[in-house]
């Protein structure tokens, strides 16, 4: 499998494309092709494009380590991994349309969802509609499985596995912290994320007293900002994405703003915003998904994070993230599902989704009946000296929280 990370990936096998040229519903058996095709729709040019990179590279990576070991076991025959990627560019509608290509036009047999919430659930109804089974690396809001759909499984725990630890750290930590100002991208997951925040800020007595939505694509949050700042909030919560929280985080230095907390959601979680932010990314807590801390001993391809950790910085010479460690832990998912299944049948492979209970090294994988992973705990981390540091679950913990200014 190619590590290049802007083209768009072809089948290269011709007398495999003329045994795929199939009505686009046929099942594909396994002596018919030479290769399993997942179809992977993603935002590689626009605004949300440093996300869609990411999930290339978690693509790529688990692909490129089943190829080495002979392939994906199908009921005996080992079989190939490629990745068909298209562009919808940043473009939700797009998304839609690119999915439904990559199932009737280039015939691909499983399906990775577009990236985010908003994209995700948009996409579903094509994966539902004909049934093929996929799987959303980057999907938590839990209206994208609320549709009663049984093609459709995701990564990602519902987003207030991420807001109510933070908030119970902030409260045991930081009591004096009483006045919580949101900024939310008016998004899926961005504003889904930052209504839980609300949700559970209130639950533990604190008082928002500022909520602001801004539109996709402000380049310029100053007047919110302003707004925020007069109020003198004691927690500042951001959601966006990493273009986004950039952004926001200059432009509260250029009014020197400080809180006691401030938190963001998702950006801190990858080195880029540490670069990007500088010194001003110091104390910013965030959480995610995955960090490369986790010490779970899985049954997978990768084993282990710490493993997965040295095969990414062989391949990409960087350190991975959990958006990058969920696009290869949804690959390892659908190979362990064909390799229970022992075929390529889509139904049957859903149904090995469904069922699946397995430990890896992403941690533990069990789909509740929407469709949505129930059985993971996110880490709660928060940048000190230069680093994201893990301060949540006890298990992982790598640091002690920090408050910012007293």
């Amino acid at each position: 499998m190619s590590g290049s990370l802007s083209r768009f990936h072809r089948i290269r096998n011709w007398s495999a494309l003329a045994c795929l040229a199939l009505p686009a519903l046929a099942p594909l058996g396994a002596q018919a092709q030479q290769t399993i095709r997942f179809g992977a729709p993603l935002p590689q040019t626009g605004p949300l494009a440093p996300e869609a990179l990411k999930q290339q590279q978690g693509y790529d990576l688990w692909a490129e380590q089943v190829n080495k070991k002979g392939g994906i076991n199908v009921g005996g025959k080992k079989m190939k991994v490629e990745i068909v990627y298209t562009d919808y560019q940043s473009n939700t509608p797009r998304a839609v349309q690119a999915a439904e290509k990559l199932i009737t036009q280039e015939k691909v047999n499983f399906l990775f969802s577009p990236f985010g919430s908003g994209a995700a659930k948009a996409a579903s109804t094509v994966s539902e509609k004909y049934q093929m089974p996929t799987i959303a690396s980057t999907a938590s809001s839990p209206q994208v499985y609320d549709q009663g759909y049984k093609y459709l499984f995701g990564t990602f725990t519902p987003n207030d596995t991420l807001t109510t630890p933070l908030v119970k750290i902030v409260r045991e930590k930081a009591p004096g912290v009483k006045r919580v100002a949101i900024l939310a991208r008016n998004d899926l997951f961005p504003l889904a994320i930052a209504q839980e925040m609300e949700k559970a800020a209130k639950a533990a007595g604190l008082e928002v007293m500022f909520f602001e939505k801004y539109a996709i694509n402000t380049m310029d949050h100053s007047s919110a900002l302003s707004q925020m700042k007069a109020q003198a909030p004691h927690w500042i919560f951001a959601t966006g994405y990493i273009n986004d929280l950039v952004l926001i985080k200059k432009q509260m230095s250029d009014q020197k703003m400080e809180a006691p907390v401030v938190t963001m959601i998702a950006g801190p979680a990858y080195k880029e915003f540490i670069e990007a932010a500088g010194k001003g990314a110091e104390n910013i807590s965030s959480a995610a998904w995955w960090h490369m801390a986790a010490r779970y001993k899985g049954v997978d391809i990768f084993s282990t994070a710490e493993n997965y950790t040295k095969l990414f910085r062989e391949k990409y010479k960087s350190d991975p993230d959990y958006a990058q460690a969920s696009a290869s832990v949804s690959g390892v998912l659908f190979q362990m599902a064909i390799e229970k299944a022992g075929s390529l049948d889509r139904t049957k492979v859903r149904d090995e989704l469904s069922k699946m209970n397995v430990m890896t090294f992403w941690g533990p994988v069990k789909f509740g009946a929407n469709g949505q992973i129930n059985s993971l705990e996110p880490p709660v981390m928060q940048i000190q000296g230069g680093k994201t540091m893990v301060v949540h679950p006890p298990a992982i913990k790598q640091a002690e929280f920090k408050l910012g200014v007293k």
